[in-house]
């Protein structure tokens, strides 16, 4: 990249979205790490980048990526539930458990309920 700078890299997580949605998961990842080598504080570009990673089942990347995100953002359900996935395609299935208990505790969204085990009929 010849010129890098705040808004190269708000251009690049934008496209790195759109790659996502699109299917191109490594196309994604290969934008973000030029926006978080600049800014490895950005959150929401390691969240997507640790999607990216999940989507082209790069599992231990994603993982590290979604326990970075939990770090700094302990109370993130969706981060909490995609690790539980990424941990579950992993085969680590009780790991998964607890994360998926933590993602709906923090946000009782059904899908995040229904993984987590909990009864959802009352």
């Amino acid at each position: 990249m010849a010129d890098s700078n705040p808004e190269t890299h708000v251009i690049d997580f934008r496209a790195a979205e759109h790659l996502l949605a699109a299917r191109d998961p490594r196309g994604a990842v290969k934008l973000l790490d030029s926006v978080i080598a600049a800014h490895p504080e950005n959150t929401a570009a390691r969240l997507l980048r640790a999607r990216a990673f999940f989507a082209a089942a790069q599992l231990r990347p994603a993982q590290l990526e979604f326990e970075l995100v939990l770090e700094r953002e302990p109370d993130n359900a969706f981060a909490h539930f995609a690790l539980a996935r990424t941990l579950e395609r992993s085969g680590q299935p009780a790991q998964a458990t607890r994360h998926f208990r933590l993602a709906a505790a923090l946000d009782p969204k059904p899908e995040y309920l229904q993984a987590a085990g909990f009864d959802t009929r009352n």
